[in-house]
This record gives C-alpha cells, structure tokens and sequence, in this order.
C-alpha cells in the first residue's frame, strides 16, 4: 500500500485502526498535534455515516460544555467522530453513559492530543469499551510508499540470513533525516520554515495542553526541561540532574516529565531486566518523540552535525531516532514486541555494559540493537551486545550495530552490522 488519494500519504497504522473502529464501541486516536489525527480521522468515517464534530471550534466546544450527554447522543445512527476530545473532558462520561443504551461497535471515534485519563475534569477511564490507537508522525516507511517491518526482519535474520548493501545513503543523508520533522506538514519544508513551525508548536503544546493537565506549579520550567532532554537525548533520566539545573525539587520531576509525556513529546524507554541479572540498572532512557524537534532544541543543523561528528549529541540525536522509528514500527510491526535498553550496573574498573535499545517479544525472545554514527564497524562496537547475549542466554535471537556505512555484514555469533536504512528497506 502506498500513496492515497488527493495526494495523502497512507498511514501503516489505518488496518489497525479500521479493525479497532469495526469491533469497539470507542476507538480514540490518539497521539501529538499535528501528527495527522484529523486526517486520519475522516479517511476512517468517509463513505460511512457519520458525522464529525471539532472541538477546537468555539461552536462545538460550548455545546459539549453545555450539555455533554445530549452531545453524545446527537448522531445515534452511525458513528459520531470527535476532533480533539481533550477540550472537553467531562464528555468522557457522557460516552460511557450513552453506551449503556447502545454499546455497538463503532458508535464512537475520538482523536486526543493529550493523555485523557490525566486531564482535569477527566472522570472516567472508560476501561472495556475503548481502545487506543496510537499516531506518531511519519515513519521512513510511510514517507516511501511502503509498510516497513524491521523487527520481522531482525528476528528471522539467523533463519534467513538475507543481508543487502545500501549504497545509496551516506553519513550526511542520515544527518539530513534526523534533523528533518515527522510531523507531515513540514516534514519536507526547508530549514527555516520548520525551524519557525516547530518553534510556534511548542508554544502552542506547552502554553495550552500542557497546562490542562496537573501537577505543575512552573509550567515555564517545561521547555528548558525538553531543550535538556533533547541535548541528552536517548540517556538515562536521572532527576536529580535536572531538577539542580532547573532549580525545582527533584521529587517533582518525574511529574514534570510525565506532563512532556502525555502531550506525546517525550516518551520513556524503561530498562531491560532479566531474572539472572540482579545488577541490571533501572533508570528509563528518555528521548524526544521526533529527532527534528530535538535538533531544533538543540540549536544544530546538518552541517553543525557533521562538523561535530563525534559528540555525544550527534550519537544521541542519531540513537533518538531510530528509537522513535521502531517505536513508529510497534503499531503494524508482526513482530509483538517492547522497546527498552540494556545497562549494567557500574562494576569495578570499567564502563558498565550496555547496549542502546533492547526489544523484546511476548515470548520473551530478545534483539539487541546498538546505534553508531560511524562509518565503519569494528568488533569493539559488538562488547555491549556480546555481553546482551551472554545475560539473556538462549533467549538471546540476533543483534546489530546499526551504523551510517553501506554494508551489511556478519559479526559473529548471531551479530550483524548494517546500515541504518535496514530500519525502512530491510
């Protein structure tokens, strides 16, 4: 599948979402704005009634104040669509009422731009009659036309062995990728129109939704902590650090980092455990959901980049995002699997193990990933991995040094180094 209609680009996550929207009473799409929620949304209800309501408009919103239940129960036909659900959070209990008369399949499609479980005046989780379908930006994938599946790859790679060249990408071209925006209305605008859009969104979530949900007390501590994040992106969060930065408490950051959370601009990686490894650390890595927004917080641009190719913000933005493509990947991926990381506890006399991001399936089964911005390949990259591999024992399936080279090659037992484009062309 491919390109839609009128010049869409087709979301990999839309069977998902048609089969949730075919057998639940509420399916909620949800992710941050300008994501693609809305036009997601009417590509679900065309050629089936429905009717769609926006409550970002003045209109809607003042009526679904007024009264949420007659609202709920305005379209009891077909489906009634609802555009930013999060404006009025006293219509979650309104859903769930109306369903007691009618709970089928369909009767409601909501999009969110916020966590509605967290939100004030939110009072009902609406637990067994909704599900959620999570939209991140585009992947590489969608961006080409394709439904890419890296992990499928990854996990039958011993089986298969299947291993291909890309001689078409370079350093400077992944550069170029994390640097650029998921976010579809900008992701192929030059520099300084996404540097300006970019700038405005952020005034817009963090001065508006942000605030809708509790807890903070110094909502202009918000972006100073993204900007922190996004230079330390893909490490592990370690509150104490940043609440001595930002002058706040320490126990009041990880609230301060769920608020950045729930607006979808930071997620967490948690730490990988297994049952026989007792000294594993379990600090989550954060990382902004969208390397764009993090360059752009960061100050730097491609050619920044390559002129500081070893700092540890070129490693972090890179890491960054080839975590939010796999995390992207989670939602149509055949593989079922959780993103985390690996690291040791500090031992004596050296650097603790670790390796930059773990998946691991319902069985159990783990890939080990780590992320190079180099050009080449030593066996030294592979000590994190190796060390993955000894820990997680039989359980162990394949890992991979994926780096900014052409070529793809065997490391070893059950190791591979390739190239960052295996994430969209494996």
């Amino acid at each position: 599948m491919g390109v839609v209609s009128r010049g869409l680009i087709y979301r990999n996550i839309t069977p998902l979402a048609e089969e949730t929207l075919a057998d639940t009473p509420i399916t909620v799409i949800a992710g941050a704005r300008q994501v693609g929620k809305t036009t997601l949304l009417r590509q679900l209800i065309e050629g089936r009634g429905a009717r769609l309501v926006n409550l970002d408009a003045t209109v809607d919103r003042q009526a679904a104040e007024a009264d949420p239940d007659g609202f709920a129960q305005q379209y009891p036909g077909g489906i009634l669509a609802i555009d930013e659900i999060q404006r009025v959070p006293r219509l979650l209990l309104a859903l769930k009422n109306a369903l007691e008369a009618d709970r089928r399949p369909s009767r409601f499609l909501v999009t969110g731009s916020a966590d509605l479980l967290t939100l004030r005046g939110a009072q009902e989780s609406l637990a067994g009659r909704a599900q959620t379908v999570p939209l991140q930006g585009l992947s590489q994938g969608e961006s080409r036309g394709r439904v890419e599946d890296f992990p499928r790859f990854i996990w039958d790679l011993p089986r298969t062995g299947r291993l291909f060249d890309t001689p078409d990408w370079n350093r400077r071209d992944y550069l170029e990728l994390v640097t650029a925006s998921s976010y579809p209305e900008i992701h192929a605008s030059p520099a300084r129109t996404r540097d300006r859009w970019l700038g405005n969104y952020l005034d817009r979530v963090l001065g508006k939704d942000a605030i809708d949900i509790p807890g903070i007390n110094y909502p202009d501590r918000l972006r100073p902590l993204l900007a922190m994040l996004a230079a330390q992106d893909a490490t592990e969060f370690v509150a104490a650090n940043y609440a001595r930065w930002l002058d706040l408490p320490a126990r009041s950051l990880p609230t301060y980092l769920g608020v950045l959370e729930k607006v979808f601009l930071v997620r967490r990686l948690p730490a990988w455990k297994h049952n026989v490894a007792a000294r594993l650390a379990s600090k989550p890595k954060t990382v902004v959901a969208d390397s764009g927004l993090a360059a752009f917080l960061c100050g730097v641009d491609v050619d920044g980049l390559e002129r500081d190719i070893s700092s540890a913000v070129v490693g972090g933005l890179l890491e960054g995002f080839v975590a939010s493509e796999l995390s992207k990947q989670q939602a149509w991926s055949q593989v079922d699997f959780e993103l985390g990381h690996y690291r040791e506890a500090q031992g004596r006399g050296g650097r603790s193990p670790e390796v930059d991001l773990v998946l691991e399936n319902r069985a159990r089964q783990v890939v080990g990933i780590e992320v190079k911005a180099t050009t080449s390949v030593t066996s030294r990259h592979f000590r994190g991995l190796e060390r993955l591999r000894e820990k997680a024992a039989g359980q162990f399936v394949a890992g991979a040094v994926l780096y900014t080279g052409p070529h793809a090659r065997p490391f070893g037992d059950r190791l591979w180094a390739l190239p960052v484009a295996a994430l969209w062309e494996a």
